[in-house]
């Protein structure tokens, strides 16, 4: 058995990392400045987009998203169960209604046949989320969309890099928002982008910084000026320099990174396709995987424990684990607030109560993997029915 606890996903920062925060830190910009703007630039050329705004978070991206689109009171938006949180939140945060449409087995991403029973005439957009890195099923989502005059807003936050039949994930809703918190593909320690035509971008601009016409940089800088005006009530969600200095060498990395992530991937695969108490995830051919998540699932007909028990079993064994996620539906909140029962999303519910995530990062050696296997194996020996 394994003699120290392996972490479920640390980030992975060189000295190259270090060194552009310590340069960062040198200079008379650390907020928002030049190298948040030069972040913007190379993730639009990496993905493809044609602008992106640079934010705190995927969680304000989203909020973002939603205010400059003018969702709210009024309006509902259909969304996941499948999902961390933030992803309803923000819909309720803007004074709209989240309308939930359960998943598909397989990928765990919502439903298009789910998404178009739940259209109605107060339908303003469909808030579709990208699971582990597996993308939604984006052809049927935007037929919907354009079918009836909605916008989509694409949760990518575990979708860096991804591909959707040859196209990249923030290049084809209305706006796509992405996360580049600590365990994330990328990462900024905390920190999101937004992605969108240079119109949205915008209108998103003045929505993240306080509704301003001028951010701090334009303002402090020998161009600017001390004057400006609130155009809209704005938020605070702008990426600082030091984050974005990180991201830049992130971003260089990330090749490196997800060929890890693959190598990894397939060594699990080659192992748990040949244990029948356990089900791999699922990739589907037409898109390329982020892997963002290596979501295991638990046949527990097949064993003698439950999930939350074959957790602990792991954790005895010194492997980190995780569960993403606890459906949206299944909160006190909203259960409260909507009036939401287990069983609505019958798909979302049993899916997550076998559903255990496996360390997945590029710090993970062959050792280590071959570590989380064999503790696999060795729990499943010990509880087969």
């Amino acid at each position: 058995m394994r003699k120290t606890f392996l972490p479920f996903s640390p980030p992975s920062i060189s000295e190259e990392e270090i060194a552009a925060v310590v340069d960062t830190l040198r200079t008379d910009w650390i907020t928002t400045g030049p190298k948040t703007r030069e972040f913007e630039t190379v993730f639009c050329e990496y993905i493809g987009a044609p602008s992106a705004l640079a934010l705190n978070s995927c969680t304000g991206a989203l909020h973002v998203a939603l205010a400059a689109l003018g969702i709210g009171p009024g309006d509902e938006v259909i969304t996941t169960p499948m999902t961390f949180v933030s992803t309803a939140n923000v819909i309720h945060q803007v004074g709209a209604t989240p309308i939930l449409a359960d998943v598909e087995p397989d990928t765990l991403n919502i439903d298009p046949i789910q998404v178009a029973a739940r259209i109605t005439p107060r339908t303003k957009a469909l808030l579709p989320v990208h699971y582990g890195g597996h993308p939604a099923d984006m052809a049927p989502l935007l037929a919907l969309a354009k079918a009836h005059n909605l916008f989509v807003i694409e949760d990518a936050a575990h979708a860096m890099p991804a591909t959707y039949e040859g196209q990249r994930i923030g290049t084809l809703g209305d706006f796509t928002a992405f996360s580049f918190y600590a365990t994330k593909n990328l990462t900024t320690a905390e920190g999101g982008m937004l992605t969108a035509n240079p119109d949205r971008i915008q209108d998103a601009r003045l929505w993240s910084l306080h509704g301003m016409n001028r951010d701090a940089w334009k303002r402090y800088s020998a161009e600017g000026s001390w004057y400006y005006e609130v155009v809209v009530p704005g938020f605070k969600y702008n990426m600082t320099d030091i984050q974005a200095s990180i991201g830049m060498v992130q971003l260089k990395r990330l090749e490196s990174f997800q060929q890890r992530r693959r190598e990894i991937v397939a060594q699990y695969n080659a192992a748990f396709s040949q244990m029948p108490e356990v089900q791999p995830p699922t990739a589907r051919p037409n898109v390329e995987h982020a892997w963002h998540l290596y979501v295991l699932r638990l046949h527990l007909d097949r064993l003698t424990i439950n999930r939350s028990q074959f957790i602990e079993e792991l954790k005895e064994r010194n492997i980190g684990t995780s569960v993403h996620f606890i459906p949206v539906h299944l909160h006190p909140f909203y259960r409260e607030t909507c009036g939401w029962m287990p069983e609505d999303f019958p798909v979302a519910y049993g899916e997550y109560q076998r559903t255990i995530s496996l360390p997945l990062h590029p710090r993970l050696s062959v050792e280590d993997v071959n570590d989380v296997i064999e503790a696999v194996q060795d729990v499943i020996t010990h509880y087969r029915c």
